[in-house]
């Protein structure tokens, strides 16, 4: 069947992910490493009572706005509309706090995962649970609000991520892939579910709080990649088209974090695979052959799709400075009268960056808009420095913006390195892979690996969500060989590795960096 046809038939696959600046649909059909619709919608979070968040009406505003997107995409290049699908997945930014009453009404605005105010409640269950416990995770942010005695916390029913939200919207079920609830709650490996003994370990400091549900039954149920979670129903086939074209019916499969959708993306979900994720955050994850020795702050340990345990370093600061900076020249490209698109400038000026000295001459990109953990940084500042007798340069500056986006990751990666953790393969997606061989060169540098990024990786977790939700509906059984057979067994990748030249500069580069961090933290405690 030809691309209209899959389409007209119901064939197609859609994967919507929420991300933290762009909403993205993908559309695939018998051939799940083809794009053949797309659409997406641009948004930012907002500081709601000091704390990070969305509204939940600017999530279905722009999944609706996405969805027709998608619409006009496919009626510009297939002259076709969809009106049906065979498979539907849904995924979002992980971790943060979505609490409701009994009622499904809101608590408190959602708290997402850039927020950094539970140190209290990650340190103690970090000591209670004898794993580490991020800031960021769900258990952490309901933890910190039982702290608080919040006087909502007796009222809390079901508490979710943000792609386990939209899942129970559209079909009634709330249920969580296993790769996303394991940035809520620890997972056991072997048990492929919430960790029991962690679980009472929790039931126990919680007795005598005000929480006055079990933990078990706040929580969405966890599921693996290729179950059914579930049909598009009446009510969330309007939500998600409220313009009425879209039928019900549509299988949806797990809902998943973006973590989970990049392993997909860059085909690494076997042990020894790892593969690297560069947006608004940036994070590593290595699918371990065996646990950690230690607890380490840096670290924090999820899940694939199928529930293998993975090592994750998870940095909250990405590429979003650089993608501030690239506005800043394109509206001088567009004061000049150049008529150069946002792409077309990323690409001179990342191309520029090659130039640069490999230590990018004595410069210096924090790009901390938000706290990180990682490095210690309490609150965001965003800082540009250099030293007086550095070269100042065009591409320089570029250079240092480019591998100050990879920096903090850098200094997680140590930790894994020191834990023996074995890496047999890294893969890397994300937007800033358009400008071919840039970004991958210097990641390469950072991390001290060769990077490998594949055709079709700059979709990014939408396209993931895709082949999960065809997954589900395929006869294939196991995640990894469909993947191998099907998804990637025709697909290129270009893998780049970084000389020796590059990777002492980086690493002069790491520590001028980490030696400044401390003026970062000052100016973040100082400057407001």
């Amino acid at each position: 069947m030809d691309i209209r046809e899959q389409i007209s038939a119901g064939k197609a696959s859609m994967g919507i992910e929420l991300g933290s600046t762009r909403i993205k649909a993908i559309l695939i059909g018998e051939n799940p490493n083809e794009v053949i619709g797309m659409g997406s919608h641009e948004w930012e979070n907002s500081l709601v009572e000091g704390l990070w968040s969305y509204s939940l009406d600017e999530v279905w505003e722009g999944i609706q706005n996405t969805f027709r997107d998608l619409q006009q995409n496919l009626e510009a290049n297939h002259r076709v509309r969809v009106t049906k699908l065979s498979s539907i997945g849904i995924s979002a930014m992980m971790h943060g706090y979505l609490a409701f009453d009994e009622n499904d009404e809101l608590l408190v605005p959602f708290r997402t995962w850039r927020n950094t105010n539970t140190q209290q409640a990650a340190d103690q269950l970090t000591e209670l649970f004898g794993v580490n416990i991020p800031l960021r995770w769900s258990i952490a942010h309901l933890q910190q609000v039982v702290i608080e005695k919040s006087r909502h916390i007796s009222k809390v029913d079901f508490l979710t991520t943000l792609a386990g939200f939209v899942h129970y919207k559209l079909t009634g079920q709330k249920v969580l892939g296993i790769g996303d609830a394991s940035g809520m709650f620890p997972i056991n490996p072997v048990q492929k579910d919430y960790d029991q003994e962690m679980v009472e370990k929790y039931r126990s400091l919680t007795e005598d709080s005000e929480l006055s549900k079990d933990i078990l039954e706040i929580m969405p149920k966890v599921l693996l990649a290729g179950e059914k979670a579930g049909e598009l129903t009446i009510e969330g086939a309007k939500l998600l088209d409220p313009d009425g074209e879209l039928a019900p019916g549509a299988i949806i499969c797990p809902p998943e974090g973006d973590a989970g959708t990049g392993m997909v993306v860059t085909n690494a979900i076997a042990p020894t695979t790892g593969n690297i994720s560069v947006g608004t955050s940036i994070f590593a994850m290595v699918v371990m052959e065996q646990a950690l020795q230690d607890v380490h702050h840096e670290i924090d340990v999820v899940a694939t799709p199928v529930g293998d345990p993975v090592a994750m370093v998870h940095c909250n600061n990405g590429a979003s400075e650089l993608a501030a900076w690239i506005a800043i020249f394109k509206q001088f490209s567009d004061l000049s009268g150049s008529e150069l698109t946002t792409d077309e400038v990323y690409s001179v000026l990342l191309q520029q960056a090659l130039n640069g000295e490999s230590d990018a001459g004595g410069m210096l990109a924090y790009n901390y808009l938000a706290a990180e953990p990682i490095s210690g940084i309490a609150a965001g500042m965003p800082m540009t420095m250099r030293t007086p007798d550095s070269e100042f340069t065009l591409a320089n500056f570029m250079r240092s913006q480019a591998l100050g986006v990879f920096a903090t990751l850098s200094m997680g990666m140590e930790v894994l390195k020191k834990e023996n953790v074995s890496i047999a393969q890294m893969n890397a997606h994300g937007g800033i892979f358009r400008t071919t061989g840039v970004a991958q060169q210097m990641l390469s540098a950072a991390v001290g690996a060769p990077i490998s990024v594949a055709t079709g990786a700059s979709e990014g977790g939408a396209w993931g969500m895709a082949i999960l939700a065809s997954f589900a509906v395929t006869e294939e059984t196991d995640l990894g060989e469909y993947l191998r057979k099907v998804v990637f067994a025709d697909s290129t990748s270009v893998t780049l590795t970084a000389s020796e030249e590059e990777i002492k500069g980086f690493r002069k580069y790491l520590e001028r960096y980490k030696k400044g961090l401390s003026s970062v933290s000052l100016a973040a405690e100082e400057v407001s």
